[in-house]
């Protein structure tokens, strides 16, 4: 018998590896019961969601790739701008002509090495969180002291993966994401969901005012808006 579904399948090209989503599509449409001839619409739903909430916390939420240049002005805590950060690539040190600064660093044998556009070895740099509990928390650099003697250091270039995984997104995240994209489903479907009964008008049914974002919604999301640092 032929498979008349891998066909559609891969027309859309919509698999969960090339949605930009805080939930998998077959998931949310089994919660739904949605079937597979509103796959587009579904995972319309599911994207633009993810990116109104990320909008709305005021900061990337699903695992990238960063590079970040984070000034140096002797503090050696340096506080990183995404967060939750799962892992360091690499840091070096940048002068003020935004290249690398050549350093003569002590190393544990009492000899020195250059440092010309060389990452840092980690022995002088470690990952700490801002606070001692918690998944969701700001992280900053610490700099090894040694980095006090060398002159013309003005920031560090930090490359780093910060963000949840698919795998790993908590769960009061997840139902937030599912909440407002079937909020968003029904709206593009037709239906009046979100929409308050109150009437600014005389006509026959009314004139409605059209909440942005479910109150239960903005609930979920609120401990992870971004933390001033």
């Amino acid at each position: 018998m032929r498979n008349e579904e891998a066909p559609t399948k891969l027309a859309l090209g919509i698999t969960d590896n090339n949605l930009y989503t805080l939930m998998p599509l077959a998931v949310f449409k089994g919660l739904l019961g949605i079937d597979d001839r509103e796959d587009k619409l579904a995972a319309f739903s599911l994207v633009t969601s993810t990116f109104t909430i990320e909008q709305f916390c005021r900061r990337r939420l699903l695992r990238k790739k960063y590079f970040e240049t984070v000034e140096f002005c002797g503090d050696l805590l340096l506080p990183l701008r995404e967060y939750p950060v799962t892992d360091v690539l690499a840091v070096f040190t940048m002068s003020n002509e935004q290249v690398p600064t050549k350093l003569a660093i002590t190393i544990n044998n009492g000899k020195k090495k250059n440092v010309c556009g060389e990452i840092l070895e980690r022995e002088f740099y470690r990952l700490v969180p801002d606070c001692e509990s918690g998944l969701d928390v700001p992280y900053s650099i610490e700099l090894s002291p040694a980095l006090l003697r060398y002159r013309g250091l003005s920031a560090v270039k930090v490359v780093y993966w910060a963000g949840f995984g698919k795998d790993i997104i908590p769960d009061d995240l997840r139902a937030a994401c599912m909440e407002l994209a079937a909020w968003n489903f029904n709206r593009y479907r037709g239906k009046r969901i979100g929409m308050t009964g109150n009437i600014k008008g005389a006509g026959k049914e009314g004139e409605h005012f059209e909440m942005s974002m479910p109150e239960n919604v903005r609930t979920l999301l609120e401990p992870y808006k971004r933390k001033l640092i």
